[in-house]
């Protein structure tokens, strides 16, 4: 290292000046501090400490301290201090478990309260006083990680106006401390989070976004700039990147704001576009004759950017490692120095090295040190501060204000810093890591050491849309309209790769315009069928014949052409079942996936496989399919759940008739189409819609006839299942059903429960569809711990669900498929008036078929809207004593489908993994959204048969194992004695 380097000599010097003392943080004097020490050496320790801390707020009780104490300290392996253990026992062991309980809460709290001032801007005061007197600057944010309404949104707004008044009257007639200059960082500074004030923020609801976030920021950019403050725009999840700067930019360009420097935003370093995005905002403020004030800082949501890109396949945005972010920041930080022309510049980290950069680089391009500023968080890095006090420097503290509940977020967030083994603070102040080795340049980012080949073998969930991106908000509008200028075709029935385009008309309408005619496709009637049968039966002969590998081939094929039509797919349903553009897309990467995956799973069992043994004998075990099959497609997810049965039936070798709903048959046709140009012989799928009272028991009746795959209702499920029971003369074989069917699906929210989690996930369980899913959540069973803080959060939020046209992506909800089940929603909601409590969402269109979110509350025990699945938007609010009650409420129904809990209990999610009666049980997430190869779906019960779609055993329901033994002895000897 040359230490002539500028950065190294001011690097030095920080360390140099740095106090004696560590952090207050890694303080092995206090109670927390040790903790944090012991937590660094036990990574058992610190994930169990840092959940107890997240579920600290709602433990409201000494009982439920001493539980949770228990479950995530005592049971576990962590290697506690004596002294540590001393208390943790204390806390949960007979009379001294409440003193002791309390002495813990004032330990949390007195630990919260090292990175948070105060609960409301009043509290803080005294610490914001303390600040001034000491010659500090700072910034106020109100905690808050996100509204889930509109009374939320206003109260975050109500409370940004209340603290720019507080500090305004508070801060009167005090100067700023040199060398601050008050016209570039006005000492009454507050920053402020987009999502606070938008309950329906998000990148699918894009152009709403912006525009509401832009309404709702303005007069608070009026009231500080009246004030003579400033603002600065927090920046979050990398989902909000874009409308967050575009509402930035926006609003800033209004007339009003026209000159006005007193607002600023946030960029974070680890994400790969922050660069890109200092360019847009440079250029901007350049070609208004203006300056922009960046607060560039390495960002505080790693951790769930890698998460989520990963679940979602997507690409992080999100650099791989700290020292890549290190190197980004330097970069972008000195682009900054070089345009401050244009660029008034605030930096925000702990980080010595960085620091030295920023003051080196500076100098280097002759920026003084009062025309940028340095920013830290509050309660963290103090000897650093102090450091950079000394040289001259002014250091604005971030300073959170707000509940500890809300905080919880914010505070995990500084412990995961402040212990991540990468963390400047943990290398400085615990590790200590050598001062020469902490002021190495960082690791540059070399693009091409981290790109994944596409050509990875084996199965890859395809990857949602992502609609932060422009151009697929676009693709997704463009789709639409080609789509609707095809609406009003004709679509025939084909047999044996025959168009019989004449018999019943089945008329498709849009359900958000009921009368715009989406297509017109012609019904098999019993002549037809009877053909349709025979042609299967004939080319089954030879489609069994082909190879695991020819059948597969099919299937990828077939995928390839549904990802080149994925938006004109996804548009169909848009447009003839009414899904809004997320749950149109998450249906049509279904059916990639099920293409893909049990090509996969051919290849996997389509060969013969050895079994024990022994000499002069060979045993072979292989599969052999049922023979012809009868598909019975739902119209809810028409094209996913129609791909996944009929192509595990055509892929084990069998021939299908494809019968679609008589709801969404033109989305039946392009599933069909795709198979068809995906090169499946004639005859080997036949598309034969038809209402099910004409043809469908014949055909579930027919002799020919080995199998049938349905997914519905339970009262159509066990029609077939008793139809198919029944030996018709001629019968070769044991009719095999598949048969997926309803649920009356629970979700329970624990005492414990995060409230922000559960709130948002119940609303994307019940109402998602428009609660038109299988698994949707009907029922939501809230112990009463939580009871009434839950049902008024979760309230307000379904009074802000946006409904409306499907297209429109602003619609959270669109209308139910048709006039008749909606009017038999309808009568239930009325049913739930006349027993109990209705709350519902705001008023919905007058023209489509709608029915607006409903809650529905205080039902009688023997209420049939808790037994009967209803398949719409409404949810039943159930209040249980204990977890003994809920479970037992959960499990009243003859359903088992899906289900859920919300809880930070560990013992509690043990207790209802065990007894909760659901095929598919969710922890603490929504319960609908299954995705192949991750969570096989399927219920027991009186939900279905058992079998798991999306699975490792789901082929085997469309296939009979044979055993095949040969013995190889010839006169006393065998291969194996030849050889």
């Amino acid at each position: 290292m040359d230490a002539n380097d500028p950065v190294v000599e001011k690097g030095r010097e920080i360390f140099s000046l740095m106090e004696a003392e560590q952090p207050a943080v890694f303080d092995r004097h206090r109670w927390a501090g040790e903790l944090m020490h012991l937590a660094m050496k036990d990574p058992h320790l610190k994930v169990q400490l840092f959940r107890f801390v997240d579920a600290f707020p709602t433990l409201t009780s000494s009982e439920l301290i001493t539980r949770h104490l228990r479950e995530y300290f005592l049971s576990g392996e962590a290697h506690l201090s004596p002294i540590v253990q001393q208390l943790l026992v204390g806390a949960s062991s007979g009379l001294a478990s409440g003193v002791t309980s309390a002495i813990l809460r004032r330990n949390i709290m007195s630990f919260a309260r090292t990175f948070i001032a105060g609960e409301t801007p009043a509290s803080a005061g005294k610490t914001l006083q303390r600040l001034r007197e000491t010659g500090r600057t700072f910034t106020v944010d109100l905690l808050g990680e996100a509204a889930l309404s509109e009374q939320e949104s206003s109260r975050y707004s109500d409370l940004y106006l209340e603290l720019v008044e507080h500090l305004a009257a508070d801060l009167r007639h005090r100067h700023a401390p040199a060398p601050l200059r008050e016209d570039l960082f006005p000492y009454l500074n507050v920053s402020v989070k987009a999502s606070s004030l938008f309950p329906r923020i998000g990148p699918l609801n894009y152009e709403e976004s912006v525009e509401q976030v832009r309404v709702r920021l303005r007069p608070i950019f009026r009231k500080v700039r009246e004030a003579g403050g400033f603002i600065n725009l927090d920046m979050e999840m990398f989902s909000l990147k874009n409308i967050t700067i575009e509402s930035f930019i926006a609003l800033l360009d209004e007339e009003e704001f026209a000159g006005w420097n007193g607002a600023g935003i946030a960029l974070q370093a680890y994400l790969k576009e922050t660069e890109e995005d200092l360019y847009r905002l440079a250029e901007w403020a350049e070609s208004g004759r203006r300056k922009v004030t960046v607060r560039l800082v390495k960002g505080a949501y790693w951790e769930y950017e890698t998460v989520n890109a990963a679940q979602k396949g997507w690409p992080s945005p999100v650099f791989p490692r700290k020292t890549h972010t290190d190197w980004n920041f330097e970069r972008c930080a000195e682009f900054m120095l070089r345009n401050s022309h244009c660029i008034t510049s605030a930096f925000g980290t702990h980080n010595v090295r960085t620091l030295a950069f920023v003051l080196a680089t500076a100098e280097r391009v002759s920026v003084p040190s009062g025309e940028f500023e340095v920013q830290m968080l509050y309660g963290m890095a103090e000897p650093v501060k102090s450091a950079l006090r000394e040289m001259g420097q002014v250091v604005r503290e971030y300073v959170p204000i707000g509940e500890l509940l809300p905080g919880m977020a914010y505070l995990v967030r500084r412990l995961l810093e402040n212990t991540s083994n990468e963390g400047f603070l943990r290398q400085a102040f615990v590790e200590n890591v050598d001062r020469d080795a902490l002021l190495a340049p960082p690791e540059p980012w070399r693009r091409e050491e981290h790109v994944v080949s596409s050509e990875e073998p084996g199965f890859r969930n395809e990857p949602p849309l992502d609609f932060s991106l422009p151009e697929n908000r676009r693709g997704c509008r463009e789709a639409v309209q080609r789509v609707r200028g095809k609406l009003g075709s004709l679509y025939p029935v084909v047999i044996d790769g025959k168009e019989y385009p004449a018999g019943n008309s089945i008329e498709s309408r849009n359900p958000s315009n009921p009368d715009e005619i989406v297509g017109t496709v012609f019904g098999i009637d019993r002549e037809l069928a009877d053909r349709a049968v025979a042609s299967a039966v004939k080319a089954q002969a030879v489609w069994r014949a082909a190879s695991a590998q020819e059948r597969a081939d099919v299937l990828f094929r077939a995928a390839a052409i549904a990802r080149r039509d994925r938006l004109e797919l996804l548009a169909w349903q848009v447009l003839e079942t009414g899904k809004n553009w997320a749950e149109a897309d998450a249906d049509v990467i279904e059916a990639i996936d099920y293409l893909e995956y049990y090509g996969r799973e051919m290849l996997r069992l389509g060969g013969r496989r050895r079994l024990i043994c022994p000499p002069g004998e060979e045993n072979l075990y292989h599969y052999q399919p049922r023979g012809v099959g009868l598909v019975i497609a739902p119209w809810n997810f028409p094209l996913a759940i129609s791909v996944g049965m009929t192509a595990a039936a055509l892929v084990t070798g069998n021939t299908v008739l494809y019968k679609p709903s008589s709801l969404s048959p033109v989305n039946g046709w392009q599933m069909f189409r795709l198979f068809r140009e995906a090169g499946l012989p004639d005859g080997v799928l036949s598309f034969v819609p038809g209402k099910g009272e004409a043809v469908g028991d014949h055909l579930v009746a027919h002799t020919d006839i080995d199998f049938i795959a349905f997914t519905g209702s339970r009262e159509v499920g066990l029609h077939i299942v008793e139809l198919a029971g029944r030996k018709a003369y001629g019968q070769r074989s044991v009719k095999h059903c598949v048969i997926e069917m309803g649920g009356k699906n629970a979700i329970i929210v624990d005492e414990d429960a995060d409230l922000d989690q559960a709130v948002a996930g119940v609303v994307h369980s019940a109402f998602s569809y428009q609660g038109q899913k299988c698994s949707a959540c009907s029922r939501v069973i809230v112990l009463a711990g939580c009871y009434d803080r839950f049902v008024q959060r979760l309230a307000d939020a379904v009074r802000t669900i946006a409904v409306g046209p499907a297209e429109d992506p602003a619609c959270f909800m669109g209308p139910v498929i048709e006039g008749g089940p909606r009017d038999v929603i309808l009568g239930y909601i009325e049913t739930a008036r006349e027993e109990g409590r209705v709350i519902q969402g705001g008023p919905v269109p007058e023209s489509g078929w709608y029915v607006p979110p409903t809650l529905a509350l205080d039902l009688p025990p023997e209420s049939r809207l808790l037994r009967e699945e209803i398949f719409g938007p409404v949810l039943a609010v159930m209040r249980a004593k204990d977890l003994d009650e809920a479970l037992r409420l959960a499990n009243g129904t003859d359903f088992a489908l899906t289900g859920g809990v919300y809880s930070r209990s560990p013992a509690t999610i043990q207790r209802v993994m065990a007894e909760f009666r659901a095929g598919n049980l969710y922890i603490n997430r929504s319960i609908t959204g299954a995705i192949v190869g991750r969570q096989p779906f399927g219920g027991f019960g009186m939900s279905g048969l058992g079998s798991k779609a999306g699975g490792s055993d789901y082929l085997l329901q469309f296939m009979v194992p044979r055993v095949i033994t040969e013995n190889t002895m010839r006169r006393g000897f065998t291969p194996e004695v030849i050889a």
